[in-house]
């Protein structure tokens, strides 16, 4: 195995060492997980001319990887190819080659638990790897979002336990990765990184890599601090969306079109935000992070009242959309549920991603076919259900072709995620009773007196 300089000569300790070979791009980059966030933050350092390592325990991703190929649909396999070609990627489920790297990265999941609390075995289990490799010079950056107090409380007493300290041997930050899958406008390098650092040379070190690669870093005091701007900033988003969603249902008892009322508010020029309702939340953040907050500040004998009654209407709005499919059902055909045979259209959480992490779409369906509906799907990102521990029954299920025979015999097409590959005037021809929950008909420019909104 090859050591790195910094193992070979021993190190500074007030890093000087780490951060000539981070400026002259040098340093060699590890990064743990190559989901949806570790994935592109590897191809932007390997884009670089730094020397990026992936590393991931699922054996296919690392092969498909190492022979060009992608498994996210945003990032294509020619990004992947171009990395691998230039030698600055690769690759590797062995964790022992993480002595050799200078920076550490870990991008793991950070789910909830069944009673909505917060999972950290992944940011354990990532620590736990690390510690026997660790070594003096390295940095270690966590990006998983998580509660205030992760980095030091949690992770920080794991890596310590072999005697290295940070500070002094090792040095520890925490920076929240801001990936909006799919976004044409926003990737890895448009996103300002906010840092915070386990003192003062941990935060420049963090700052000097990051200011590598992306348009701007933000420092803030401590890790503390950046681990709740990321929590701040979907807290922000969940909340508004929530008030979205109940002004939906509002506006539906009163027969207005919320939509439209959402269009002609923000042409206000200043004090209003347009946010969309939805049939509900999902994705790896939004409807996670507000309950990493809540359950931190039980600690401090707080209630996060207005969050969690945000998470409340959020998370019932899958019940409101089966309410509403219920009732115009039986209005245009005189047919209830039961039996009734509903097509989906979409799986993912949002449109044009390949992504259906907590997706409601995947919640409507159990509802459904709870109340005896028999349910089909077509998703063009999504050929096939991917396994997740709440819907593990589920898996496998393969999308149906949206066809002019698929459409017509259904009952009802339930349009769950607006992708922008979908043809709404086919859908608006051949579906019977289309109920519309992202209102991509209209942004489509079709209409009809079968067409609802819910």
């Amino acid at each position: 195995m090859k050591l790195s300089s910094n193992r070979r000569k021993g190190h500074e300790t007030d890093g000087s060492s780490l951060r000539r070979a981070i400026q002259a791009r040098r340093a060699r980059i590890g990064i743990i997980g190559l989901g949806y966030v570790g994935l592109p933050l590897a191809c932007l350092f390997a884009e670089r001319g730094f020397s990026a390592t992936g590393f991931d325990i699922d054996s296919p991703k690392v092969t498909a990887l190492n022979a060009g190929r992608s498994y996210i649909k945003h990032i294509p396999g020619k990004r992947i190819a171009a990395i691998r070609k230039a030698g600055t990627f690769e690759a590797s489920g062995d964790f022992d080659l993480l002595a050799e790297m200078d920076v550490i990265i870990i991008c793991v999941p950070t789910p909830l638990t069944k009673y909505r609390e917060p999972d950290l075995q992944f940011i354990v289990k990532t620590g736990a790897a690390i510690a026997p490799r660790l070594r003096k010079g390295q940095l270690i950056i966590l990006e998983s979002s998580t509660y205030p107090g992760t980095t030091r409380e949690e992770l920080k007493p794991i890596l310590e336990a072999g005697g290295l300290q940070s500070g002094t041997d090792f040095w520890l930050a925490y920076s929240p990765e801001r990936e909006d899958p799919g976004n044409p406008n926003f990737g890895t390098n448009d996103i300002p990184k906010v840092v915070g650092g386990d003192g003062r040379t941990a935060l420049d070190l963090a700052v000097a890599l990051y200011d590598q690669v992306v348009v701007k870093t933000v420092p803030v005091s401590s890790p503390e601090t950046a681990e709740i701007v990321k929590l701040t900033e979907n807290i922000f988003r969940a909340v508004n969306i929530a008030m979205m969603n109940e002004l939906k249902v509002i506006c539906a008892a009163m027969d207005i079109d919320v939509w439209e009322v959402i269009e002609a508010a923000k042409t206000k020029p200043f004090g209003f935000m347009p946010f969309y309702p939805g049939p509900g939340l999902g994705g790896h953040c939004i409807p996670i992070d507000p309950f990493y907050l809540t359950w931190k500040a039980r600690e401090f004998g707080i209630n996060t009242r207005f969050i969690e009654l945000a998470g409340e209407i959020n998370t019932a709005m899958p019940r409101y959309v089966v309410a509403r499919l219920a009732e115009e059902l039986s209005r245009s055909q005189a047919k209830a549920l039961k039996g009734a045979r509903i097509l989906m259209l979409g799986l993912a959480y949002k449109k044009n991603v390949d992504d259906m992490r907590e997706s409601p779409a995947l919640t409507l369906i159990g509802l459904l076919e709870q109340a005896g509906a028999k349910v089909s799907y077509h998703d063009p990102f999504i050929p096939a259900v991917k396994p997740s521990r709440e819907h593990g029954h589920l898996t496998g299920r393969r999308s149906v072709p949206l066809t002019a025979k698929s459409l017509s015999a259904a009952d009802a097409v339930l349009i769950v995620t607006d992708h922008e590959n979908i043809d709404y005037s086919m859908v608006a021809k051949h579906g019977r009773l289309v109920l519309d929950t992202r209102n991509a008909m209209a942004r489509s420019g079709v209409t009809g007196p079968h067409i609802r909104k819910a």
